[in-house]
């Protein structure tokens, strides 16, 4: 068996242990064991010799082919009709040339189909490959002495790199495997699959000289499923054999099924590598009966196919932490985190069945806790105190005396009316060990158990979920009487507290914070259809509502919980599941006889005949409960709103304001509050914390943070001036924009009436909008060219169409708007979508009274819009990354309003296009409804690394990717080693990101750092100093940094405060990296990061999250609006215009495609 050696210029994915080699030291080849390698994409310089190869096989065909067809031109005729006149010597020279025409001819033919193949594998990526070392030299990326940085040759792309993550086995990673195992030493061969009528057709797209001399195919069957994909149970495997010492490379089939999943060494009876889910296009070297894995590319080119990586068995670990922090000034923290004490050693975990099933977990709750007291059941539970999470997972302290028996009881509530009796089956499941959480937790183990961490938060939820009503993590209590914080529309606040537990460094922590939701009142619902259609006297809605007041009403109580109250103690409780359109006293159903006769009565009558109740609002529709097929109807006046509903509808922009201000409290108060929950909760008298050994310390932890330092910021004009951030805020008085954009056409349509905006106010604001654009470095050099009033969104497509049509070159259509109007997505939609048109809404309000802080904003949206860069970090102080092409990716998904069931999630990834960073790229997609991975991930990915290369000339070397949109619960699954939603979203997308670089070009193989950003979490940092508060807020500075205590105990995490807070509590934002190939340290990655948050376009100020993120958080938030139905008044109330053809995914797809010639800018900002 032949020894692979390392060779230079190699890395192994995972983390840089070492990217400070020195190319002069020679280093000893290592032997490579159970690992494969992945190059690091081809340096520069390699790059322009590539180049400089396919010039080179150019230029030798066509000189060749050349000099064939001239020879043959002149010595035909010197042949054959000068051997008679002009002697032997004439005819000599012609025969000479006849021989040179045949060489010339055949070093043609030699160099004609190399050429042809490297060109033809060439066409789908030739965008992507540097052509000439002018076009690197003229490249708008920086040269390398422009950020101050060594000579090429030092770069790290350049040097050998090897990493290491003990987490992580490459062999079972096919995307990382550019060719077969037993040729690593052959030269490169990279191959590339097409599918031409369900046969596979094999081709190098590029060919050395050297190069074998023949590719022998065998005939292959592929089987295929519907639409042509293959089906996994009937598809062959189709492997390579490779000999080296023949060059050959042979393509065959194998009768075996592959797992899902790549390409691999094929040996026989180990498989090193995963197979191709689907069996199409797998590549294995080795024998038949070894079994290699079959390649992820199924269904060949990818010009043909956008079908992202299919799942793979292997799952992705998140790196160790390499380092902490030391970088920025020190600052006392404390956070509401409380340590947890666990003194016991293990717990017995039993699995509870309760039928009847789907009980709430309030009965549920309540059926246990019945049990457990009951004098029945004394023996089986003692002195045991149990808890429960309300669905199967009980834990006791000591084991039940059941064994491995199955106890069946009986427990029984009392009902309404009647009581209610139910079985419970109880099943020991396992033990639980708390000390394998503390070997974790102290760095013995580098697996947090599952099990201790969901029996732990049980243990801490048992008591609170049974005095609380429970919200997620929070816990709420039914406002005191006399407790008055309305939102409107029939919905209040209501406070309470989250509690989570988290592990962290040497110790369990108990998260703890206050909250604040929307519930809806318990209350009359007549009184509850007054406030939702804001009507001021109940008694005097005697008359019909209209249509447009019963949708409105209908809408908003459909689904929420009522109880009766015409009898009398029985109060039963139904789901309302529509309104009547006919009122009471008109609205009839088949009401049966005690004759067992059938005839139709109205709902006022029966309430008469039945129950001697004559209705006060028989003109008032009815609900409908229960089920819509059962004709079950309620007058209004009978019903009570159930207490304890949360609102999980959207609020208003109205609600939101008040709920906002109802919740914002200074960073001091909400400490303060924070503390006496913990002292209210009295966790050292809960008996079920002392059965279990569980003791919580009742003070905030104690944490030393810092304060990274700012960047400084580079604008342009004369003065090339610099601003210094102070507090996250700095001032752009006195400089202009580094790239400002000239503005000759543009043009204001105004669909606010004139009684709303004036001519003349109109008028003040285009003068005041020129001079602060001008002084800004934007300068606006005429009037408007169009200036007109317009009312209705139906207006908008008719005046952009003639704006395009009429004014060549219009550059800006500046949109005035009375507020929030449907007119706002139609103007975004027609500009977005169907002219290419850059347009800039502006409010009314700010039109009537403009102020230079408010145009200033608008020049800085309008200014990205039209392409221009406002502007930049300072080259000479940026980070080290930047000393080579790097690309700085955004993702998240937006997901519809919890109540909402049909609307689809809606995907968007933006990438930086320049060096800067500055620019940016958007790209979007629509996908099912509330899936959190992003599914088109892999053609996303693909189409903006070739618009980075467009843009720069220069590939990228290393891929930075924030992933926005993943909640704590989501994120908390990684640890359950389950296929939970993060480690789904993990695997997927950087599988995705991966295949789109090797689809562009095989060895094209950059670093990757996967970073998961969040905001919906509940820590808080506070300043343990009083000096140190930031603001009337008290919050702690811009800058803030937190990567141990209360971080991960094991892997690469860390919290980021780069805002000021200016209302309320400043959030840090949660980094966490899943994926790091490119081995940052901690100060390394924090200072990226912040610095990162500093070049947020829309502001001078620094913003809580990367500028990445927050721009594919715009991009879907935009995608949203293109989406919007338009909304047509009707006699039935407000209505959707269009038919169901328009939401299919297609049509979906197409309403969110942006124009050609809005990609080319950031539209989003």
């Amino acid at each position: 068996m032949a020894v692979l050696t390392e060779p230079r210029g190699v890395m192994r994915p995972g983390n840089y242990f070492n990217n400070t080699t020195n190319n002069d030291v020679e280093e000893e080849p290592k032997v490579l064991r159970d690992t494969v390698q992945m190059e690091v994409g081809p340096s520069h310089r390699d790059q322009i010799k590539r180049s400089e190869y396919r010039k080179f096989l150019k230029i030798r065909t066509i000189v060749f082919g050349i000099l064939a067809l001239v020879f043959l031109i002149v010595g035909l005729p010197l042949a054959i009709c000068f051997k008679e006149a002009a002697g032997r010597a004439v005819w000599a020279i012609g025969l000479m040339l006849l021989v040179l025409s045949a060489v010339c001819a055949l070093i043609f033919l030699i160099y004609l189909p190399i050429f042809m193949r490297v060109m033809a594998t060439r066409s789908d990526t030739a965008a992507y490959h540097p052509r000439t070392a002018e076009a690197l030299k003229d490249s708008p990326y920086p040269r390398q002495m422009d950020v101050a940085s060594p000579s090429l040759s030092n770069q790290p792309s350049s040097r050998p790199l090897t990493a290491t993550n003990p987490n992580y086995n490459p062999a079972l990673d096919p995307l990382l495997q550019s060719r077969p195992l037993a040729y690593l030493n052959a030269p490169s061969i990279p191959l590339e699959f097409a599918e031409n009528n369900g046969e596979l057709s094999l081709f190098a797209s590029e060919v050395s000289p050297s190069i074998a001399n023949s590719v022998s195919t065998e005939s292959s069957e592929v089987s295929s499923g519907q639409n042509g994909t293959p089906s996994p149970s009937t598809s062959n495997m189709v492997a390579i054999e490779s000999n080296p010492s023949e060059n050959t490379l042979v393509l065959r089939s194998n009768e075996i099924t592959p797992p899902p999943g790549g390409v691999g060494d094929g040996s026989s009876g180990n498989p090193p590598g995963l197979g191709g889910g689907s069996g199409v296009g797998g590549v294995s070297a080795g024998s038949s009966s070894g079994g290699g894995d079959g390649g992820s590319r199924a269904g060949g080119n990818d010009r043909h196919n956008n079908t992202p990586p299919a799942q793979h068995p292997f799952i992705f670990e998140p790196p160790a932490r390499n380092s902490h922090g030391t970088e920025g000034r020190a600052i006392n923290l404390k956070a509401n985190h409380f340590e947890i004490t666990v003194t016991a050693d293990d717990l017995e975990h039993y699995d509870v069945a309760i039928s009847p099933e789907k009980c709430p977990r309030r009965v549920n709750r309540e059926i246990i806790e019945t049990m457990v007291k009951s004098s029945h059941y004394v023996n089986y539970f003692r002195d045991q105190k149990p808890v429960f999470d309300g669905r199967r997972n009980m834990y006791t302290r000591q084991p039940l005396p059941i064994g491995n028996e199955t106890l069946e009881l009986e427990v029984t509530l009392p009902g309404e009316g009647r009581d209610r009796v139910f079985k419970v089956a109880i099943r020991h499941l396992s033990k639980v060990s708390f000390q394998s959480l503390r070997d974790a937790l102290s760095g013995k183990s580098k697996r947090i158990p599952a099990d201790a961490l969901i029996s732990l938060d049980v243990i801490m939820r048992h008591l609170p979920s049974m005095s609380y009503t429970p919200v997620g993590r929070s816990f709420f209590q039914t406002p005191e009487h006399g407790y008055d914080n309305p939102l409107g529309g029939g919905r209040e606040v209501w406070f309470g507290f989250h509690q989570s537990v988290r592990p962290s460094q040497w110790k369990m922590m108990l998260n703890i914070d206050v909250s604040a939701t929307a519930f809806y009142k318990s209350q009359s619902v007549i009184d509850f259809m007054c406030e939702v259609l804001d009507l001021t006297d109940k008694n005097d809605q005697r008359r019909p509502l209209t249509d447009s007041q019963r949708v409105k009403f209908t809408k908003e109580i459909k689904g929420l919980k009522v109880e009766i109250t015409h009898c009398g103690s029985m109060r039963r409780k139904y789901r309302v599941c529509n309104v009547t359109r006919r009122s009471a006293q008109s609205q009839s159903f088949p009401l049966q006889l005690d004759s067992g006769a059938t005839v139709e009565s109205t709902v006022a009558k029966y309430f008469q005949d039945r129950y001697n109740i004559a209705l006060n609002y028989p003109n008032l529709p009815c609900l409908q409960v229960g089920q819509e097929q059962k004709h079950t109807y309620l007058p209004l006046e009978v019903c009570n709103m159930v207490a304890g509903q949360r609102c999980i509808k959207k609020l208003t922009d109205m609600q939101t304001s008040t709920m906002i201000k109802a919740t914002a409290r200074s960073a001091p108060d909400r400490e303060k509050e924070i503390n006496n929950l913990v002292r209210r909760a009295n966790f050292s008298g809960d008996p079920h914390l002392k059965m279990f050994g569980i003791t919580v310390f009742p003070r905030m932890v104690d944490i030393q943070g810092r304060v990274i330092p700012a960047p400084k910021i580079q604008y342009g004009g004369r003065t090339k001036a610099q601003a210094s951030p102070q507090l996250g805020v700095w001032d752009m008085r006195g400089k202009q924009f580094f790239s400002g954009i000239e503005i000759k056409t543009w043009a204001i349509a105004c669909f606010a009436p004139k009684r709303i905006v004036r001519e003349d106010a109109l008028q003040q604001f285009i003068i005041q909008l020129q001079k602060i654009s001008n002084d800004a470095g934007m300068p606006i050099q005429s009037p408007p060219s169009f200036c007109k009033y317009a009312t209705g969104q139906d207006q908008v497509e008719p005046m952009f169409r003639f704006l395009k049509n009429q004014h060549v070159g219009l550059q800006l259509i500046v949109v005035v708007l009375p507020g929030k109007t449907p007119v706002y997505a139609e103007v975004k939609r027609v500009g977005d979508i169907m002219f290419g048109l850059a347009t800039q809404c502006v409010q009314s309000k700010n039109v009537n009274k403009t102020s230079p802080q408010t145009l200033s904003n608008l020049c800085l949206k309008i200014n990205v819009k039209l392409g221009g860069i406002n502007s930049i970090l300072v080259p000479g102080v940026r980070p080290t990354v930047f000393r080579e092409p790097v690309i700085f990716f955004g993702a998240d998904v937006t997901h519809p309003p919890a109540g909402d069931k049909t609307k689809p999630s809606i995907a968007a990834v933006v990438a930086s296009m320049d060096a800067h960073p500055s620019r940016y790229s958007a790209t979007v997609r629509v996908q099912s409804h509330r899936q959190e991975i992003i599914q088109d991930l892999y053609p996303m990915v693909r189409s903006l690394l070739l618009q980075f290369y467009q843009s720069t000339r220069f590939k990228p070397a290393r891929i930075i990717y924030y992933r926005d949109g993943v909640s704590e619960g989501q994120f908390s699954n990684i640890h359950s080693q389950t296929f939970g939603s993060l480690v789904q979203v993990l695997n997927h997308e950087l599988r995705a990101i991966r295949e789109a670089c090797v689809r562009l070009e095989l060895e094209y193989q950059p670093g990757i750092t996967f970073v998961v950003v969040q905001k919906r979490h509940h820590t808080r940092l506070f300043c343990a100093d009083k000096k140190d508060q930031m603001g009337r807020s008290g919050n702690i500075p811009a800058g803030t940094t937190v990567d141990h205590v209360i971080t991960h105990p094991t892997e690469f995490d860390f919290y980021l405060c780069s805002h000021a807070g200016i209302q309320g509590t400043s959030r840090p934002s949660h980094y966490h990296v899943l994926w790091d190939d490119n081995n940052f340290s901690a100060d390394d990655l924090q200072n990226l990061t912040y610095q990162l948050c500093h070049t947020y376009v829309r502001c001078t100020r620094s913003v809580s999250i990367p500028a990445p993120a927050y721009y594919a958080h715009l991009v879907a938030f935009r995608a949203r609006y293109h989406l919007v139905e338009k909304e047509i008044d009707s006699g039935e109330g407000s209505q959707k215009s269009g038919n169901s053809d328009e939401r299919t995914p297609t049509a979906m797809m197409r309403a969110v495609t942006v124009h050609p010639e809005t990609l080319r800018v950031m539209y989003f900002a």
